[in-house]
């Protein structure tokens, strides 16, 4: 239990961390994301997808707010994935996307198996 436990709080701080830097980087505006935002035509926003990286890892990051955080999370990091495949760039948001889902399995693995409730006669 105590790995587990360490384990949990190891891998939350680095998916917090990459995706709250990465936000962080969008908010200053600094010239590699937003080289990565013209790539697609999107860097007029990315005051607005920074902070939403910072505020979704916030969410993430504690306990009762853990799973709207995953699902915020897990879907801008999947549409950022799209929007890749799609524009045929390096897969840069796969690595945040893995992450975050081992983090949210280990911390909270009802998010993904049924809890065991009682069935209703």
């Amino acid at each position: 239990m105590k790995i587990k436990k360490i384990t949990g709080i190891v891998l939350t701080v680095l998916a917090v961390g990459m995706v709250a830097m990465s936000g962080v980087m969008k908010l200053m505006g600094s010239p590699e994301s937003v080289k990565g935002l013209e790539a697609v035509g999107v860097a007029q926003y990315a005051m607005m997808l920074g902070l939403a990286e910072v505020v979704f890892a916030a969410l993430f990051a504690f306990p009762k707010t853990l799973k709207i955080g995953f699902l915020l999370l897990a879907s801008y990091f999947a549409g950022a994935l799209a929007v890749e495949v799609s524009y045929g760039l390096s897969l840069n948001s796969l690595v945040p996307l893995i992450l975050i889902w081992i983090t949210a399995a280990v911390r909270n693995p009802s998010i993904f198996l049924p809890e065991n409730k009682p069935e209703i006669k």
